[in-house]
C-alpha cells in the first residue's frame, strides 16, 4: 500500500542525464511510495528498446541539426521531445502500480484547462481522437514505471521530419503522416503552457494520490551512479544497438504493433538473429533472439521452438509470429 507520494523536478535537458536518473529512480523507489518524475528533452528522438534507429528515424536530418538520438529502457515507439513537450514517469511497487490510476493523473490535470482526455488504443492518450501523449511501460525487481509524453507546444513540423514511421503503421492507425494524428495542447486552449501543466499535474497526483507530495531535491540522488548510467545511455552500442548483414529479413504489423526478424544461416543452423519490435512487451525480442540463436534453420524446429516459448512471451505475440513464420517461404 502506497503511504508517501513524491515529486522529482529534472533540472537538465539533456536525455542521456534524464534516461539516467529514470533508471536510477526506477531501482531506488521504495515499495510502499509512488514517485512522480517531470523531465524535458531538447530537440530529442528517443527510441523504444528494440527499434531499428535507421528505420524509424533520419538519423542524419536529426544530428546535423543539432539534435540528439536516445534509446530507453521500455518498448513502444519512438518519440520526438523538444522543450514543447513534458515527459512524465511514475514509478511505484508491483503491488501498487495502477496504470489506470496513473492515467487518472494526467486527465484531472486537464480538467482545469476544460479539456477532456481519455485512454485509447494500446497506449495513447487522446482528446477528440487526437493524441497528444504516447504512452510505455517497464518493470524489474518487483519495481515498475509507467512514461510518457505530453505535447503542450511541440514543433510538430521537426516531428515530423526527423521520425519515419512506416506506411502501414499510419495507415493502420487511419491517418496520412505523424504530424496529423497528433495534437499540442495550446491548439485546444492558448492558456496552456509547460510551467503551469506541470503545476496541475503535481496538484492532481496530490489530489489522486491523496496527499501533497513531497519533493525530491537533486541533491539527494546518488551522482555516481547516475554517472555510470549517462554512459551507458549516451553510448553508441547502446542507441544504435546490433546490425548485421542477414540472410532473410521478414516481418509484419498486428494489433500489439511491428516486429521484424532478422536471420544469419550458416550450414543448417541459425548462428546470428536480431529482432527489431515497437511491441510495448520490451521483453519479448530478447526472448525471441535467445530462442533463434543456434537453433537448427529448419521449419519443423524453428515452429517446434516457437510453440513452447511460453510465458516469456505474451500469448497475442505468440500466436502471431508463429503464423508468421509457418507461413514464409524461407525454409528451402
Amino acid at each position: 500500500m502506497i503511504h508517501v507520494a513524491k515529486a522529482f523536478f529534472a533540472d537538465s535537458f539533456d536525455p542521456y542525464y534524464n534516461l539516467a536518473v529514470e533508471e536510477y529512480l526506477l531501482d531506488s523507489v521504495r515499495l510502499d511510495e509512488c514517485i512522480l518524475y517531470l523531465w524535458q528533452n531538447a530537440k530529442t528522438v528517443v527510441l523504444g528498446r528494440n527499434q531499428n534507429a535507421y528505420k524509424e528515424c533520419r538519423v542524419d536530418k536529426l544530428l546535423s541539426d543539432g539534435g540528439v538520438l536516445a534509446r530507453r529502457l521500455s518498448g513502444g515507439g519512438c518519440v520526438y521531445h523538444d522543450h514543447g513537450n513534458l515527459n512524465f514517469t511514475f514509478f511505484a511497487g508491483e503491488a501498487d502500480y495502477d496504470v489506470a490510476r496513473q492515467l487518472s493523473v494526467i486527465v484531472k490535470a486537464l480538467e482545469p484547462f476544460g479539456l477532456f482526455a481519455i485512454n485509447s488504443g494500446r497506449n495513447d492518450i487522446c482528446i477528440d481522437g487526437r493524441k497528444f501523449s504516447g504512452n510505455a511501460f517497464y518493470k524489474r525487481n518487483r519495481r515498475c514505471y509507467h512514461h510518457g509524453t505530453i505535447l503542450v507546444d511541440v514543433d510538430t513540423a521537426k516531428m515530423s521530419e526527423y521520425l519515419s514511421a512506416s506506411a502501414e503503421k499510419l495507415s493502420s492507425k487511419g491517418v496520412a503522416s505523424v504530424r496529423s494524428r497528433v495534437v499540442n495542447l495550446r491548439e485546444l486552449n492558448p492558456e496552456i503552457d509547460v510551467p503551469g501543466m506541470k503545476a496541475s499535474l503535481v496538484s492532481a497526483f496530490g489530489e489522486v494520490y491523496g496527499a501533497q507530495p513531497l519533493h525530491i531535491s537533486n541533491e539527494s540522488l546518488d551522482g555516481g551512479t547516475i554517472s555510470k548510467l549517462y554512459d551507458k545511455y549516451a553510448s553508441a552500442g547502446w542507441v544504435y544497438g546490433d546490425h548485421m548483414k542477414a540472410d532473410y529479413v521478414f516481418g509484419g504489423r498486428f494489433p500489439w504493433g511491428e516486429i521484424e526478424f532478422n536471420l544469419k544461416i550458416r550450414a543448417d543452423s541459425i548462428v546470428d538473429a536480431l529482432v527489431f519490435s515497437d511491441a510495448m512487451d520490451g521483453d519479448a525480442a530478447g526472448a525471441y533472439i535467445r530462442m533463434l540463436k543456434g537453433a537448427p534453420f529448419r521449419r519443423d524446429a524453428v515452429l517446434d521452438a516457437l510453440s513452447g516459448i511460453g510465458e516469456d512471451i505474451e500469448p497475442d505475440i505468440a500466436l502471431d509470429v508463429y503464423g508468421l513464420f509457418k507461413g514464409q517461404d524461407i525454409w528451402g
